[in-house]
């Protein structure tokens, strides 16, 4: 990762292509670190980058990458699993209204039925460790498949809200877009590590 001092010696706005450049270094360099290591305190670390590096630095690494890309997909599973850590209840109304319409998605994501809000908890960390530890592409869909439940659900939910708050309801629906887009993305980085040729 880019040392602190280094980052604060860059004058102004770091150029695109170097920031570009950046993001996937230090993409590539924590799967590869975390896949060929044999210390589980090290994908325990990763596991938890946000809550020991911040929200923000993880956001100046790879927040602006493409979202079907290395950086950019494990962007999106950390803001994922942020949401799930910090948001919990809300994240289980979503999936609880979601699954049921979404069955097959359930199967995919693996999450027991049903949910407790542990579970949630739980595979928010298993996706992460299955980036670093296991099938990266498998990681992707799981987290593809939570994301659309949760789209589901934020599209019931807003529509239960759509005469008592019509401005909530607005929000959630565009959050809902914002969520199945999400999964579209994941999925699409998923079947290009399958190939090789996620960058």
């Amino acid at each position: 990762m880019l040392d602190p001092r280094d980052a604060d010696a860059l004058p102004g706005e770091a150029d695109p292509a170097l920031r570009d450049e950046i993001a996937h270094a230090t993409a590539r360099a924590l799967v590869d670190r975390a896949r060929t290591t044999e210390d589980p305190a090290v994908v325990e670390r990763l596991i938890h980058l946000v809550e020991n590096e911040g929200l923000d630095t993880v956001a100046g690494l790879w927040a602006d990458a493409a979202p079907v890309s290395l950086p950019g997909a494990l962007w999106r599973l950390y803001v994922l699993r942020e949401w799930v850590r910090r948001d919990l209840p809300t994240v289980m109304l979503r999936y609880r209204l979601g699954v049921e319409a979404a069955p097959v998605q359930e199967a995919v994501a693996g999450v027991p039925s049903p949910p407790e809000p542990g579970d949630l908890r739980i595979l928010a960390d298993a996706v992460l460790s299955g980036v670093f530890t296991g099938d990266l592409a498998v990681a992707l869909e799981r987290a593809g498949a939570f994301c659309r439940i949760l789209s589901t659900g934020a599209a019931f939910d807003a529509d239960s809200r759509e005469v008592a708050d019509p401005t909530g309801a607005t929000r959630m629906t565009r959050g809902a877009s914002s969520l199945l887009r999400t999964a579209e993305e994941l999925e699409r980085a998923g079947d290009l590590w399958r190939t090789g040729s996620l960058e």
